[in-house]
């Protein structure tokens, strides 16, 4: 698929088959977050996968805009440092904005759907991700295959 078409393909996505998605086609989508770039190259981002039923329900919970993450076949944690200073945390939050489109437009280009989320309950991100006081989830992107329509 041509860039422009990707882009134009791409849609929020909120109900998804129960198709699963290949290790390799998830690979292929978080090299798209890896190659992203970010302020001075910092990189300031885990990306934590994952599959499994109950624990997508379980992070489904962290929004209350978030109930598709329970029915996608894979969620995308983006994780970034617990900072109180203003500048480095408007960096990070930029940096994830771009890794963000760049795994969504990844999964367009491969006939994915995904349909971001914010994160607002940390405790439960925390408990669901396992993630220690320093980190933070900061958004979630879930993918699969669209149950209503293809992406066009």
């Amino acid at each position: 698929m041509e860039t422009w078409d990707a882009i134009r393909a791409r849609r929020n996505v909120r109900q998804y088959s129960d198709l699963p998605i290949s290790s390799a086609d998830l690979d292929r989508i978080l090299e798209a977050g890896r190659r992203t770039p970010s302020s001075m190259n910092e990189q300031r981002w885990d990306f934590v996968v994952v599959t499994g039923r109950d624990q997508l329900q379980e992070l489904a919970k962290v929004w209350r805009y978030g109930r598709h993450v329970a029915t996608s076949a894979a969620t995308v944690a983006l994780i970034a440092p617990e900072t109180d200073d203003p500048d480095t945390n408007c960096s990070i939050e930029y940096d994830l904005g771009q890794a963000t489109m760049s795994m969504m437009l990844a999964a367009a280009d491969l006939g994915i759907g995904s349909g971001h989320s914010a994160v607002m309950d940390q405790d439960q991100a925390r408990k669901v991700l396992g993630l220690p006081k320093d980190r933070r989830g900061a958004y979630l992107i879930a993918f699969g295959y669209p149950a209503d329509r293809p992406l066009a």
